[in-house]
């Protein structure tokens, strides 16, 4: 049976770094408050757009796998905030990688983007329709950031990363995988004005504002990640016990904690980065990983169980077979342009629109360029 490997793997992090204690100079908030509700300490803002960062990922990626962007017949993005809808943003990072024989499409599974990018890659590879493919989890959330909005607005970062699947004989990859949708939940997580469901014909001054009902969410994401977990590996005719590794979406401590309990997973076998990163949404899955093959924590044939939930309310499970390497083939030396600016200051425009006034350590300063 024909099997779709995971043989690259990359990632792209911005070097502008928001602590907690920084968004308290603008935010009704703590170092306490968010460390406590959420695990996160830190997050990355992004001074590029979503493409340059999946740009520097799947570089990093196609080295991992000894390719070229040649050897692409497929790139799936995957994105709440793409570059561009029309066209889509995939074909905007297949023409920077010079990936000429590549189909290419983005995909909106909010948080899940990732591994349901995976999941149709995975698919497409197995039925002979694609040999080589990049699935991307690319994300600049803090572009729609509300500042007014303490319970969304601390615990969102950027980032990207990115995977290489190639054909393969044996069971190797995602050999198993369960997506879904909470039914009449949309309300939980939206954006309202964003997208053509607008009247953009109005005097209205139109604010970009993350609603988040978050005891809702915890409710929801906890059940739906433990069964669909339970779900997955009983398809995969494992059990708990067989797991090496648990990567869970990184979006609050308490609920990555919780579902492991559920699951029985110690926490020596549970990768958590989200006190690094904060949830960077689609790219979360793909950035643990490698920060997890970084680490040591990845081994050969490892059994990797990862699950995730998001705006939808969507969620997934998959489990893969790592192959027999976890170092790269090779390196690249791709990275971003040079940041010359803090977080505050990258985000410092976008603080003024919503706030009316500059955070305290940039006033005196102006509005960053």
């Amino acid at each position: 049976m024909r099997h779709a490997e995971i043989t690259g793997w990359g990632k792209c992090v911005p070097p502008a770094v928001m602590t907690n204690d920084d968004l308290a100079t603008f935010v009704d908030t703590s170092d306490e408050w968010i460390r406590t509700r959420s695990g996160i300490e830190r997050r990355h803002y992004s001074h590029v757009t979503t493409c340059e960062m999946a740009r520097v990922a799947a570089e990093h990626a196609l080295a991992a796998a000894g390719r070229t962007a040649e050897d692409l017949d497929l790139i799936v993005f995957g994105s709440t905030t793409p570059d561009e809808i029309i066209p889509n943003t995939a074909s905007k990072l297949k023409n920077q990688l010079g990936a000429s024989n590549a189909a290419a499409f983005d995909l909106n599974a909010a948080c899940a983007s990732f591994l349901y990018g995976l999941s149709v890659a995975t698919d497409m590879v197995r039925a002979g329709t694609a040999r080589t493919a990049l699935v991307i989890g690319a994300e600049r959330a803090s572009w729609l950031m509300d500042w007014t909005r303490r319970e969304s607005a601390v615990l969102f970062g950027d980032a990207a990363g990115a995977v290489v699947v190639e054909a393969a004989e044996g069971e190797t990859g995602l050999v198993a995988s369960r997506l879904g949708c909470v039914p009449d939940t949309r309300h939980t997580l939206h954006m309202p004005n964003w997208g053509h469901g607008f009247d953009r014909f109005t005097d209205n001054r139109v604010h970009l504002s993350l609603r988040f009902e978050g005891r809702e969410i915890f409710r929801h994401a906890v059940r739906a990640m433990t069964e669909a977990c339970q779900d997955v590996l009983r398809a995969g005719g494992r059990t708990e016990g067989d797991v090496d590794l648990f990567v869970p979406h990184q979006a609050n401590m308490r609920i990555l904690n919780l579902v492991a309990d559920k699951l029985g997973i110690p926490s020596d076998r549970v990768m958590v980065c989200i006190q690094e990163y904060g949830n960077t949404s689609a790219a979360s899955i793909p950035v643990a990983l490698c920060d997890a093959l970084e680490a040591g924590r990845v081994k050969p044939e490892a059994l990797v169980l990862t699950t995730v939930f998001g705006a939808g309310l969507v969620w997934g499970a998959g489990l893969i077979r790592w192959g027999s390497r976890v170092e790269p083939l090779s390196r690249s030396d791709a990275e971003l342009p040079p940041c010359d600016k803090s977080a505050l200051e990258i985000m410092g425009p976008s603080i003024e629109y919503y706030l009316g006034s500059l955070p305290k350590p940039l006033r005196g300063r102006g509005t960053p360029k």
